[in-house]
């Protein structure tokens, strides 16, 4: 049986993981849909919003 439920789980002092299917809308008209796994910035110090590049690492994050 598929799984169809995408899950939000918060990763203590790192980012946000999404896992199953979602669509995500950036700037502008930018959609993102996707099955895989991504991590969501939550230290707001990525260079690659809003993915998480690892900065929260280098910037001392904590919740």
């Amino acid at each position: 049986m598929e799984n169809n439920q995408t899950l939000f789980k918060v990763i203590a002092g790192g980012p946000l993981k999404v896992t199953g299917p979602f669509r995500l809308k950036g700037p502008g008209t930018k959609i993102i849909e996707n099955e895989e796994p991504i991590f969501l910035c939550r230290c707001g110090y990525s260079s690659n919003k809003p993915f998480c590049d690892g900065s929260h690492e280098r910037n001392g994050f904590s919740e």
